[in-house]
């Protein structure tokens, strides 16, 4: 008797944390169909993404019998997809997931790690359950703990970033994937090949194909997209092929090719253009790009793991050998990565200004999830130089709740002022003499 009461009070959890899971999923799939300017071309975007959060619904390809969970973008799609397995991130912006671990994580744990424990403690995520095996590369010191937390519910590999990307870290990096070659080879019964590598290269890079001429229409004046419907786009990568993903966007990039024609664009304003920087904006978590698009601003760039990083920067192979493709990936993973994981982050404050150049960017928000000191650690240094550029910047620090929405939502709507005064100078003027 006691057992069917424990069992029943352990399925009305289950139920309530699916329920509060799934609608928190639909009202933010809802809130990003409703805001306008979206292309032709969105439906599969939204439909991946309703059917992994709102209808908790996984299926794999069905030309993939294996998943592979990835957590970091420095982990190369092409060697998963070379030993016939699909890869998905398991990055979550979930808030229930995030609740529930936070009894389970420590204080200050970030959100991501917390999430990452609610999906392990209730299993009631399909498409984490679903993993053959998981890759954890090591960028901080809750990756380490989200190894060690996933070991018990299926294989586990970790890939140790270095510090510096000299091309002695570059060398044993290449090692490192070879080893992961082998787990792959042992868990898919599929060898890698000369050929499956060669082939998953073209097929991740007619993604990353598609993605650039996706990103030089985005740059486009005036706008033919809101950037919060760009990271829908992006977040739905995670759980499409590489193929699948890149003929949807092929579509959409049709459809804003016919706006530059047609003239036609999402708003007549001109719009503070925002750049948004800093830890990961994770579906369904993306209440940042919704409130400064909802606010008057527009998202011109995304400079976040989750957004345009993850493959804008293709693989480039320099010697045709199944070694010389090793070596690109390792290279690519490493060498061009603005992740602040790294001891030396020139590489990032170029990035972020080579994208203010390249999109005009007039302002830019910092988004640091509560804990991610890595992130957070870099905030200062990005603030001094973003100030010799007369770049106004602002920090903001949040975590998957919807508790501080209102908070958050001043805070955008006064930036975004801000940048619209320093545009009008006469305006910045007549302010002063009100004081």
């Amino acid at each position: 008797m006691m057992i069917k009461k424990a069992e029943t009070l352990r399925q009305r959890q289950d139920r309530r944390f699916i329920n509060k899971e799934t609608q928190t999923s639909a009202k933010y799939l809802r809130r990003l169909k409703e805001l306008s300017g979206a292309p032709d071309g969105m439906e599969p975007f939204y439909d991946t993404l309703e059917r992994i959060y709102v209808d908790m619904d996984y299926a794999k390809s069905g030309a993939y019998h294996h998943t592979v969970g990835t957590y970091c973008v420095m982990t190369p799609p092409e060697l998963i997809y070379a030993a016939g397995a699909m890869p998905v991130k398991l990055c979550s912006g979930n808030y229930t997931a995030f609740s529930v671990g936070d009894d389970i994580a420590p204080r200050d744990a970030c959100p991501l790690v917390k999430a990452v424990a609610g999906f392990k403690q209730t299993g009631l995520m399909p498409v984490y359950e679903d993993c053959s095996l998981m890759i954890v590369p090591i960028t901080c010191d809750c990756k380490k703990k989200i190894a060690g937390m996933l070991s018990d519910r299926c294989e586990v590999v970790t890939l140790h970033i270095p510090a510096a990307r000299n091309d002695e870290d570059i060398e044993e990096f290449t090692r490192q994937l070879y080893s992961l070659m082998e787990r792959l080879e042992n868990v898919t019964g599929n060898q890698i090949t000369y050929e499956s590598l060669s082939y998953a290269f073209r097929m991740v890079g007619y993604a990353q194909y598609e993605l650039s001429e996706f990103i030089r229409l985005k740059k486009q004046m005036p706008y033919l997209i809101r950037g919060s419907h760009a990271m829908a786009i992006l977040n739905a990568a995670s759980y499409m092929t590489a193929g699948d993903w890149g003929k949807a966007l092929h579509r959409v990039n049709e459809s804003l090719k016919t706006r530059i024609d047609g003239r036609k664009t999402v708003t007549s304003k001109k719009l503070p253009r925002i750049l948004l920087t800093g830890s990961p904006i994770v579906f369904p978590n993306v209440k940042i790009p919704l409130l400064i698009e909802e606010n008057g601003g527009i998202v011109a760039g995304d400079e976040t793991c989750m957004g345009e990083r993850g493959m804008w920067d293709p693989a480039v192979i320099t010697d045709n050998s199944f070694d010389g493709m090793m070596n690109a990936l390792a290279n690519r993973a490493l060498r061009p990565c603005p992740c602040p994981t790294f001891a030396d982050n020139s590489q990032r404050i170029y990035r972020i200004k080579q994208l203010i150049k390249e999109n005009q960017i007039q302002g830019v928000i910092y988004h640091v999830l509560r804990g991610c000191l890595v992130y957070d650690f870099e905030y200062r240094r990005i603030e001094d130089e973003l100030g010799k550029l007369g770049i106004p910047v602002i920090r903001l620090e949040s975590d998957y709740n919807e508790e501080d929405i209102e908070q958050l939502r001043i805070r955008i709507e006064a930036f975004i002022e801000l940048i619209k005064l320093k545009q009008e100078p006469e305006k910045i003027t007549a302010v002063r003499k009100s004081f």
